[in-house]
């Protein structure tokens, strides 16, 4: 039997539940679950064209990509292709087959320049640079052992500042928003962002099914959030942090490790045995941060980049 690509239904969850088990099996240090792939398919912005496919071999999903556009950035003609195939079905065409299908895809929406990340193995390298894909950066994914390891000690929380969770702000999330819109200009990435939609952050970050509240740690300094680290968690024993940020005007206090501290404490008291995070490898601080909780580098990803056309 040959490899067919065809679209992810949105309303399947025996889709959503291959999408996700194609991506834990092939990048393991990442949170999936089949109501998050639905959610991201029903709730990202129209404007980024987001389109899941799958690959079926006899009627099994053995490969995804996600692609779309890079819509909340100021530059146009950018856009974005993860291609996932499972361990035990590589070199059968899925990949490939996916990848092109979602190059013209891109293309068709305008899109001129393709960032994709790849994981730092050679036959995945080799598969990119096949494709006229070159690469650039590179980033690490993180994995700290809360069952059988240990975290620092609970520090002092400073004079002035106190330790909430993003649950207390279920009321009014504009706070949230606003730090997490001017951390995000400052995280390392190839595509700029404007970060100023808030309703669409309402939907696909702070109502996402992933996002832990009740974990998330927020410091509060005069009445405002000043820093934070969003906490997800599969619904089992998985934890993910999926931003960790502190406002400019706090920073240099320890904030960072402060929020996070508090957050894997809570995590582990709550029953969770894994952590996971991800770091540019050229974002020294947050590295040192993150070394500092014990978490050890579980694999490492490249970002590639192609220009279509």
């Amino acid at each position: 039997m040959s490899v067919v690509i065809r679209e992810l239904l949105p309303t399947s969850p025996a889709d959503a539940e291959g999408f996700a088990r194609v991506r834990r099996a092939a990048v393991p240090f990442m949170l999936a679950t089949a109501e998050s792939v639905l959610f991201d398919v029903s709730h990202i912005h129209p404007d980024a064209h987001y389109r899941p496919l799958l690959a079926e071999l006899d009627g099994e999903i053995i490969g995804t990509v996600q692609s779309g556009v890079a819509y909340d950035s100021p530059l146009p003609g950018q856009g974005f292709l993860n291609v996932y195939v499972h361990p035990e079905h590589r070199r059968r065409g899925a990949g490939s087959l996916l990848a092109r299908t979602a190059e013209a895809h891109l293309a068709e929406r305008g899109v001129r320049t393709v960032y994709s990340w790849v994981l730092d193995e050679p036959e995945n390298r080799a598969f990119a640079e096949r494709r006229d894909y070159r690469p650039s950066r590179t980033a690490h994914f993180l994995r700290l052992d809360l069952a059988e390891g240990t975290l620092p000690p609970l520090a002092p929380v400073p004079e002035g500042v106190e330790l909430r969770t993003a649950a207390d702000f279920t009321d009014d999330p504009r706070p949230m928003f606003e730090l997490d819109a001017e951390c995000v200009l400052d995280e390392p990435g190839d595509i700029p962002a404007e970060f100023d939609d808030y309703e669409q952050w309402l939907e696909d970050t702070w109502r996402h099914p992933l996002l832990d509240r009740s974990l998330t740690t927020v410091a509060v300094a005069g009445g405002r959030p000043v820093a934070f680290t969003a906490a997800r968690t599969d619904g089992g024993s998985r934890y993910a942090t999926a931003m960790t940020g502190t406002a400019r005007s706090h920073r240099g206090q320890g904030l960072a490790k402060l929020v996070k501290n508090d957050s894997l404490h809570r995590a582990r008291e709550a029953g969770i045995t894994e952590a996971f995070t991800g770091n540019d490898t050229g974002n020294a601080p947050m590295l040192a941060v993150n070394t500092w909780f014990g978490y050890a580098i579980g694999a490492t990803e490249v970002r590639y980049v192609r220009e279509l056309g």
